[in-house]
């Protein structure tokens, strides 16, 4: 297994230096110059030209690449351009936020969309079944920040039952704040992963040992659960990975929405001001992150599947 984890891990470093270099390099191509944009258009050119030497944007293209690469390698990515603190701090203040609205949409998308997805293929054709597809199609049509706008004026504007932003204090403070940006990403997640429970559901149920099941005597919620559910993990656990990446996603639009702290509102104020250090970090946390979930879903493949074998 350790063996297997190290391939994999090896197998992601392409992958990362790619993203990392596509970053790197239409940060510098798209127009606009860096220095103008945090001091402004009129700035002294004398000013312009110390910013530029201070920050090294006068370097060559290959030595500021690899400066970036170093700066990654070891984890030090400066100082902002504008906000003038060290980015690793930005990071690590913001961060932990999207982390926690990330968690707790998985949870809700996970808590209702697996139930939802076995009752609509233990009553398939029928009432239950049908409202859970108008219900996953209304989830996969509407897009999050419009959902999280509607909900924002009906419930905190509107009714006054939660807060209009922020993040909260203590836990039960911060699980009102949480409340409607989770609902809000975890609608879509409830959809797919409901809709992926019942297809594999579905699927298995048709399969000959759970007929032969059935002709022993076994209990319905026996065959459901113990021989179909369980089978069906597979292509669910491949869904919950894509579910949560997108979920960090989705995390941007609904931290604009809700005003909410976040790595998503960070890179997306750092792409507006043309900081560089706060962008280029952002994309490593996020490729990092890819790189672990779908590690982490490659280890559950081994551990719900045992015909999986690491070669």
């Amino acid at each position: 297994m350790a063996r297997y984890i190290f391939v994999r891990v090896l197998d992601s470093i392409p992958t990362i230096l790619l993203v990392l270099t596509l970053v790197f390099l239409a940060m510098r191509i798209l127009p606009g110059d860096p220095a103008i944009a945090v001091l402004g258009e009129n700035a002294q050119p004398e000013t312009i030209a110390r910013f530029r030497e201070q920050f090294g944007l006068n370097d060559p293209l290959w030595l500021q690449y690899l400066h970036f690469l170093g700066d990654v390698f070891t984890f030090d990515f400066g100082n902002s351009l504008v906000k003038s603190a060290p980015v690793s701090t930005l990071i690590a203040n913001n961060l932990p936020y999207t982390i926690e609205l990330t968690i707790a949409a998985m949870l809700i998308g996970i808590t209702f969309g697996i139930p939802m997805g076995v009752m609509a293929a233990v009553k398939r054709n029928k009432l239950p079944d049908n409202a859970f597809r108008v219900f996953s199609l209304v989830g996969y049509a509407v897009p999050d920040f419009y959902l999280g706008a509607v909900l924002l004026l009906t419930f905190s504007l509107g009714l006054g039952w939660f807060p209009i932003n922020g993040v909260g204090t203590d836990f039960v403070s911060r699980m009102h704040h949480i409340a409607l940006p989770a609902l809000t990403l975890a609608m879509l997640k409830m959809a797919f992963i409901g809709r992926l429970t019942r297809t594999s559901l579905l699927e298995v149920l048709g399969r000959d040992y759970v007929r032969t099941a059935r002709a022993k005597g076994a209990s319905e919620r026996r065959v459901v659960y113990r021989h179909g559910l369980r089978n069906a993990l597979l292509p669910l656990s491949t869904g919950l990975g894509l579910s949560i990446l997108s979920t960090l996603s989705g995390s941007v639009a609904v931290e604009l929405v809700f005003n909410r702290p976040g790595i998503g509102r960070l890179l997306i104020e750092a792409i507006t001001e043309r900081d560089y250090p706060v962008i280029q970090a952002g994309v490593v946390v996020f490729a990092l992150v890819v790189v672990i979930v779908n590690l982490l879903m490659d280890l559950v493949y081994v551990a719900v599947d045992p015909r999986i074998r690491v070669q």
